[in-house]
This record gives structure tokens, C-alpha cells and sequence, in this order.
């Protein structure tokens, strides 16, 4: 024990003070030894403390109030009688591509290689896995440009998304909906834990919440994300799930 070598009686320190002294220094060099490995246990492997938990602005009531819509949003994504679910599907999914592609091009110029390094959204890292499965860390910017151009080759694709009257939809379209859903949940994930402040500066955070809480309503009403993936902003859909206050239902500026 560490102790053990560090104590002496009075007896034992009168006889070997020499010994006491190159003891003392022993124990010191032990003592900080122990200390530097215990440091290290509390970080990371590449050496770097962990972030202790991070403020998320977003959560701020001040925010989380404002919206641009003051009506029910499960009104707007519950199938209508006598549409077909994947004519549903279809329609919605390409309406979330085109909003959320519009919002994340709102703070596009924030989001770098130096600024955004890798995909991040609180603690989760996205990684970007091509067609063959490859699995390719890369920066927000180019993860996001991965996004977008495969769901506009998918919901352009006339075999996949079709648009002629009688055409068939794939049997394979109800797991391309989920795909194209989890990736642009991520997009938005990241604009919130990334650039949240550049898009209150641009007062566009009324737009984002709106969003936001819309594609969420939706892909809950036809279980197109896993739960699992949509964990990390629970806290999140949980605020604004609350009812906004009489003020804060329209937040369009007038200029």
C-alpha cells in the first residue's frame, strides 16, 4: 500500500533518517504517479477530458416558445381518408427534403470543414456509410452533401418515387421513407447542437422549432425513425410538445 511507505514511527525516523528522507521523495514520485493514472482514467483514449454536459440553448424557454403556427400539427400529418399511405408517404418525405435542405442552407456558411469537423449532435458522432457499407467518417459539410444528394436521387427516381398516374411503388419504398427519414432527422439534430445561435441571429429559430417538431409528429404517426435514433433530443421534442404561449404563436417579423 501506498500508505505503508509513506509513514514512519518516531523510533524507526530517528534511526534511518537518511532512509526517511529518499523514502519521503519514493512516496512523492509514487503519490503522483498514482494521481497521473487516475487523471487518465477520467478522460478519453486520445487523452482529452470529456466535455462536462454541455448548456443546449435550445432548451431555453426563451426559444423553445416560439413558433410560427398556432394550429395542430398532428392535424396535418394523420393520412387522409382515401389517399393511399404510400402517395402520403411520398408526398410528405419530399416536402421534409425540400424544408429541411432550405433551413439547414440558412446557416450552410457556418458549417465547415474547420468549423464542424465531424458530424456531431450532442454525444453521437454520424458516420457516413456508402453503397457498399463502407463506413467513412467526415466533416458536417460533406455528410450533409451526402444526405442530400442521395435523397434527391431517390425522390426524383420515377421507379422509386413515382409521380405517373397507375404507377406501382416499390416494394422496398416503406424502408427508403425510414433511410431518407433518419438521415434528415440527423441534419436537423445537427443544426440544432451546432448552429442554434447563428440561427437565432438570423431570428429563423421560430422556423426551425416549427420544423422541427412537424417532420417529428410525422415520422412518429407512420414509425418511420427508430426511437432509439431519435433519443439524443428527446429533451427537445419534449419542450416543445408543450403548448407555446398566446404571444409566441406567430413569430413572422413584419419589415
Amino acid at each position: 500500500m501506498v500508505g505503508d511507505h509513506c509513514t514512519f514511527s518516531g523510533d524507526s525516523a530517528a534511526k534511518h533518517s537518511q532512509r526517511s528522507t529518499k523514502s519521503g521523495l519514493s512516496c512523492k514520485m509514487v503519490l503522483q504517479a498514482v494521481g497521473k493514472v487516475l487523471r487518465k482514467s477520467k478522460t478519453k483514449p486520445n487523452g482529452k477530458k470529456p466535455s462536462t454536459e454541455e448548456k443546449k440553448p435550445y432548451l431555453e424557454p426563451e426559444h423553445t416558445k416560439v413558433r410560427v403556427v398556432d394550429f395542430q400539427l398532428k392535424e396535418l400529418v394523420v393520412l387522409p381518408p382515401e389517399i393511399d399511405l404510400n402517395e402520403w408517404l411520398a408526398s410528405n418525405t419530399t416536402t421534409f427534403f425540400n424544408l429541411i435542405n432550405l433551413q439547414y442552407s440558412t446557416i450552410s456558411e457556418f458549417c465547415t470543414g474547420d468549423t464542424c469537423q465531424a458530424m456531431t449532435a450532442c454525444n453521437t458522432i454520424y458516420y457516413w456509410y456508402d453503397e457498399r457499407g463502407k463506413k467513412t467518417k467526415c466533416t458536417a459539410p460533406q455528410y450533409v452533401d451526402f444526405v442530400m444528394s442521395m435523397v434527391q436521387k431517390l425522390v426524383t427516381d420515377e421507379e422509386i418515387f413515382p409521380t405517373k398516374y397507375g404507377k406501382e411503388f416499390p416494394n422496398s419504398f416503406e424502408s427508403l421513407v425510414k433511410k431518407i427519414c433518419r438521415y434528415l432527422f440527423h441534419v436537423l439534430a445537427h443544426i440544432y447542437w451546432a448552429h442554434f445561435s447563428q440561427t437565432v441571429a438570423l431570428d429563423l429559430q421560430g422556423h426551425l422549432n416549427t420544423l422541427y417538431m412537424h417532420f417529428m409528429v410525422f415520422v412518429r404517426e407512420f414509425n418511420l425513425v427508430d426511437p432509439k435514433e431519435t433519443t439524443i433530443m428527446d429533451d427537445l421534442s419534449e419542450a416543445l410538445s408543450a403548448p407555446p404561449s398566446p404571444t409566441a404563436h406567430n413569430h413572422v417579423t413584419e419589415r
